[in-house]
């Protein structure tokens, strides 16, 4: 995790960096930039043979690689954090839309309140469900 943390501001300064790089020089740049990507593409196509290549005996034995999974468990951690992020994070933006949109709607109609805070409400909703999909992963973990 730490490691996000200190990846993170690289990553900020590398997108900002491109973006400037980018308005400045044009064609040209987006033309090295487009030979950069097709190189990554080639070195992850060249990973992904080799791990798919690769038998997985002749790493660990079966045992070992066994201890290993019931071990790492990051994976589903991680899951249930992008889980509960994205979905509070959707909620928010849904909540913002529809209060809003309730909040006008209310100030012509008053008697609307009912029908506009289950609308709102509804939004909610999907913080719930990622919350739950974050229950579940962490229970398998």
């Amino acid at each position: 995790m730490t490691t996000w943390l200190y990846a993170l501001p690289v990553l900020f300064a590398v997108v900002a960096a491109t973006v400037l790089v980018l308005r400045r020089r044009g064609r040209a740049a987006l033309g090295v930039f487009l030979a950069l990507d097709g190189v990554l593409l080639v070195a992850a196509l060249v990973v992904l043979v080799v791990a798919v290549g690769g038998h997985p005996a002749s790493a660990a034995t079966v045992v070992e690689a066994q201890q290993a999974a019931a071990t790492s468990n990051w994976a589903a951690l991680l899951g249930a954090a992008v889980a509960v992020a994205g979905s509070s994070i959707g909620a928010a933006i849904a909540v913002a839309y529809t209060g809003a949109a309730a909040l006008a709607a209310m100030s012509e109609r008053p008697e609307l309140f009912g029908r506009a805070m289950v609308i709102v409400g509804l939004a909610e909703g999907i913080a719930i469900y990622g919350l739950i999909v974050a229950i579940i992963l962490i229970g398998k973990a």
